[in-house]
């Protein structure tokens, strides 16, 4: 098994390490590679898009031809995990901010988020949360985004206040906090099993 983290920003090697311990884990011998180039994705298994700042990542991925191939594994049916910055990428819609600054999405998720949720007041914080299939989790929010509508094929795996901050539709997994952040790698776990589903 191969997955790549796209490199563009974010906490890219703690996703990495995250990831390979993961695989460890679950007995997998596998490989991470962190990657900032077109023609690393479409060789690989999976992918994750860590967070950092959205329009950003979707200038860059865009340009240099990585999102058609984040499309293409998608459409292979091999999994996506997009957190933070990731998943408003990963979204269908976006809100106002998203439209004002012409952030481009990939439309894997059905969702529409919005970004800095939690307001200015909170912008860094870690709560308990029940993620469905894992457990209590401790998720670590950093001026996150939220999910305020999910359409009807879109699966909720964890709340928090009024909002869905973590999704799943088929192969496509969206967080808005950061598993990466924490020693507990069973979100990344999850994410590798949803590999052999």
């Amino acid at each position: 098994m191969k997955i790549a983290v796209v490199g563009v920003q974010g906490d890219v090697e703690e996703h990495v390490i995250a990831t390979k311990a993961a695989m460890k884990k679950l007995g997998i011998d596998g490989e991470v590679v962190a990657t900032r180039k077109s023609g690393v994705v479409s060789k690989c298994d999976g992918v994750i898009i860590p967070g950092g700042e959205s329009t950003t990542i979707s200038r860059l991925i865009f340009r240099d031809s990585i999102a058609s191939e984040i499309l293409e594994i998608a459409r292979e049916g091999k999994p996506v995990m997009g957190t933070c910055a990731g998943l408003i990428l990963l979204s269908k819609y976006g809100d106002e901010q998203v439209e004002k600054t012409d952030t481009k999405l990939l439309k894997l998720l059905d969702v529409r988020v919005k970004r800095n949720a939690f307001g200015r007041q909170r912008e860094s914080f870690q709560v308990p949360l029940h993620f469905k299939g894992i457990g209590e989790i401790e998720a670590v929010f950093i001026r996150a985004p939220a999910i305020t509508e999910a359409g009807k094929d879109v699966e909720v795996l964890a709340t928090f206040e009024d909002y869905i901050v973590a999704a799943r539709q088929d192969n496509i997994l969206g967080l808005a906090f950061h598993p990466e952040l924490t020693n507990d790698t069973r979100v990344h776990e999850y994410f590798l099993r949803m590999y052999s589903i």
